[in-house]
């Protein structure tokens, strides 16, 4: 069975605007939809392309998508203004019946040691049925995953 395409790990969609280049990894996407309640006119998952960043200040879309727990939605800014900084202190949210939302200076090493991410944001499974471990794909709505 072939894999979904906006699941491949090398799928990344950028959307450039005026002072900013918002950066999508598809398959981190949860669609816990901040994005989309905070700025409906820039994400629209209706439109092709779904991300329309002429629509809004690089303040505005930069702000709705450090909403994103997931760090699915990243950006650069490119017009001098400081980018995303991290949450100081670090902090682990456990979600009731769900995943770990993690936001902070994050580096995620393999098993020798070596950094694979280096993140803002993420969410992380922890019912151990993601078919994106370590992060959540949702799964655990499906396996009745059950804890505090």
């Amino acid at each position: 069975m072939e894999t979904e395409p906006r699941h491949r790990p090398e799928v990344l969609r950028d959307y450039e605007g005026e002072g900013i280049i918002v950066h999508w990894e598809p398959k981190l996407c949860i669609h816990a939809a901040n994005c989309i309640r905070q700025l409906p006119g820039v994400f629209d998952p209706n439109a092709r392309p779904w991300v329309t960043v002429d629509t809004a200040s690089a303040d505005d879309i930069s702000a709705a998508i450090q909403s994103c727990p997931t760090g699915a939605l990243r950006y650069q800014r490119t017009d001098g203004t400081p980018q995303e900084v991290p949450d100081v202190p670090t902090t682990i949210q456990y979600l009731r019946n769900g995943p770990m939302i993690v936001r902070g200076e994050i580096e995620m090493l393999d098993s020798n040691g070596h950094v694979v991410r280096s993140a803002t944001r993420v969410v992380l499974c922890r019912c151990g049925q993601s078919q994106n471990k370590p992060y959540c794909d949702l799964s655990h709505r499906a396996a009745g995953f059950a804890a505090d």
